[in-house]
């Protein structure tokens, strides 16, 4: 008895492990599909029938009809969970029965009925077309149906004018001239309807359906016009087996960055040039939406010291941190014109597609100075070229034509005003006066907290960050969803000024799981710098050009050089595009950094200055250097530049 008892306990426990492993056991949706299809056909008829068979001719023509028939067939069904395209095939009993409308014989005025049971084995392949990568779908094909039966019966009723009159009997027979195939076609639409779970190995599923059956190809004899059409409404019942996932866990990093923001670097004042050119995408004459444009009840609160609040969403990559000002330079010129209203401009669009093209992309620019800013029509000139006064492409290249043809396709912003012109500048070519930016007073995104849970997209459908300090207060950040989060130092302490916490991350999986990881963090309070600032001035150059340095002789030396504090340090850095070889684009920043040296010291030698420090860099088109990318015309010609920072001595 006690054996029997442990090989029992032993069978039970063996049953209940089998039942907990079969209950956590998860299966892929299945891609194949059998199972059987049955619905209603509603037959209408159209068209015309009167000779019934070769020895039968009904007295008078029928012309239209309706009836329900069975459908049923089994089917087979492909398609691969969450996707869009599929395949669907069903063979079966298809039945068009129906019963034509009565009609009256001219003859007798006895009334006359026909009935018909034509049935066909139907073959149906269809395409299956889910949309929205769910459980709705549409789907059509070819119909080929073969005749299986053609029966017909054919009453005439009594004369209303003899009600004694003893009826005819029924005409019973085979329709004559009988398609024995025919080829039509469907278009339906379904929706799979889950009738278990993932949980089991074979999945059933329903799916009502509807589908429509023209008369196209449906006349079923060669005679006469008959012609049927179908609206079929029914569904399918189909089961498929799918496969076992392995469940492995997802694998995550998490880590925190919080940066050292004791150690303040120096303020930096930066006057950014203005290029005078609005780029302009292929065959477009819109203003590209990447450029900053504002809503006249913006136009009041415009500034150009504060062009944060007027940042553009369209940016990515170091633009969005550097290129601010320029797609701004639509509100800037806005703004200098209504203030300075003597200055006039005259705006050159330039296409490869001709004047007219280039004309267009002007207007588009004076229309929105016009419209929002409300710039008098008559001080703006608009022209266009087929090729900008200063282009990018020259005659006989051959190389990276692409690019230097996108940086031609633009507006050129002319103007003889000062107002609105760099220091002692002027010509087409001449860039619009700088724009000064002030020392940071908020917080840059770089000295927030960055919270990094590398993989979180795939192990959490969301995660959370508690955030606890010393005295055991917790903060609780989020939910997210991505991978990275930044979180301002002053959330996290509020009035300190720093802080020691554990950060812990909540990560719930798919399943429910929730997974926690504790790190510890030193937040610092983000101050603006106390420390003098340092200057930073640049120029821009038309493309391979380095003795144009020429033209910025006098700002250079009567604008820069005077601002360099004594014993500071001047450090000079050449940058060119991508566009050319790279060795030659080293040697040109290097000849570009070196030229604005020379005029540099030149200046404050004739002022009997020899205290200042020069550094001079040649960094060519190395995209770690670089201040700006090289995917966009506007980029590559702020690329083409010498940044100059001037540093006090202490």
């Amino acid at each position: 008895m006690k054996l029997k008892n442990k090989i029992l306990c032993t069978a039970v426990l063996l049953l209940g492990a089998q039942s907990i492993i079969a209950q956590n056991e998860e299966y892929t949706k299945p891609s194949w599909f059998f199972g059987v299809a049955g619905g209603a056909n509603m037959n209408f008829f159209t068209g015309t029938t009167q000779q019934l068979s070769d020895d039968f001719t009904a007295l008078t023509p029928f012309h239209k009809g309706y009836g329900t028939g069975l459908f049923i067939a089994p089917l087979l069904e492909y398609h691969k969970p969450n996707t869009v395209f599929g395949f669907m095939f069903q063979a079966g009993l298809d039945s068009r029965r129906g019963s034509f409308k009565q009609v009256t014989a001219n003859s007798c005025g006895c009334p006359e009925d026909l009935k018909t049971d034509l049935s066909y084995i139907t073959v149906e392949p269809s395409l299956r077309v889910a949309p929205f990568k769910g459980n709705f779908y549409l789907y059509g094909g070819p119909r080929v149906g073969f005749n299986i039966k053609n029966a017909y019966e054919y009453q005439t009723g009594i004369n209303p004018a003899y009600p004694d009159q003893e009826p005819l009997p029924a005409v019973n027979g085979e329709f004559s001239n009988t398609k024995d195939v025919i080829l039509s076609m469907q278009i339906g639409m379904g929706y799979d309807v889950a009738l278990s779970s993932q949980k089991n190995k074979t999945q059933w599923v329903l799916s009502p359906f509807v589908a429509f059956h023209p008369y196209f190809g449906q006349n079923p004899r060669s005679s006469e016009s008959w012609s049927v059409s179908t609206l079929r409404a029914g569904a399918a019942l189909k089961f498929g087996r799918g496969t076992m996932v392995v469940s492995t866990p997802v694998s995550y990093g998490f880590t925190i960055n919080s940066p050292d923001n004791s150690v303040v670097e120096a303020n930096v004042r930066e006057t950014f040039p203005l290029r005078n050119y609005v780029f302009f995408d292929l065959g477009s004459t819109a203003i590209p939406a990447r450029y900053e444009l504002l809503n006249k009840n913006q136009v009041t609160d415009f500034k150009e010291n504060q062009l944060d609040a007027f940042k553009p969403k369209n940016l990515s990559g170091r633009s969005t941190r550097s290129m601010t000002v320029y797609y701004n330079i639509l509100n800037v010129l806005g703004d200098r014109m209504q203030k300075n209203p003597a200055a006039t401009i005259t705006l050159v669009g330039s296409s490869e597609k001709g004047a007219a093209d280039g004309k267009l992309m002007a207007q588009s620019i004076k229309d929105y100075l016009v419209n929002i800013f409300s710039i008098d029509g008559n001080r703006i000139a608009i022209e266009g070229n087929d090729k900008p006064k200063i282009p990018s492409e020259q005659p006989g290249g051959q190389l990276e034509l692409d690019l230097l043809r996108a940086g031609d396709r633009r507006v050129s912003i002319e103007s003889n005003s000062p107002d609105l012109l760099m220091e002692f500048q002027s010509g087409p070519g001449a860039p619009l006066r700088g724009v000064e930016i002030a020392p940071l007073t908020v917080a840059p995104e770089s000295s927030y907290v960055t919270l990094s849970v590398k993989g979180a997209e795939k192990a959490f459908t969301s995660w959370t960050a508690e955030v606890k300090d010393v005295n055991g207060k917790v903060k609780t950040f989020g939910p997210y969803n991505q991978e990275e989060v930044k979180i301002p130092g002053k959330d996290i302490l509020g009035t300190k000024e720093q802080g020691d916490y554990k950060i812990t991350l909540v990560g719930t999986s798919a399943d429910g799981k929730v997974t926690r990881e504790e790190q510890n963090a030193h937040v610092v309070l983000w101050k603006p710098s106390t420390q003098s600032e340092s200057m930073r001035f640049s120029v821009i150059y038309e493309f391979n050009s380095s003795d144009a340095i020429a033209i910025y002789e006098k700002y250079l030396s009567e604008v820069v050089a005077p601002k360099i504090p004594t014993n500071g340090t001047v450090i000079i850095n050449g940058y060119t595009d991508s566009i050319g070889e790279e060795n030659n684009n080293t040697a040109l920043s290097t000849a570009r950094a070196n030229d604005v040296k020379q005029i540099l010291q030149s200046s404050l030698a004739k002022s009997g200055r020899t205290d200042v420090t020069f550094k001079v860099n040649g960094n060519g088109e190395n995209p770690e250097l670089q201040p700006f990318g090289n995917r966009l015309p506007e980029e590559r010609f702020y690329n083409r530049t010498v940044v100059i920072d001037i540093i006090p001595n202490k």
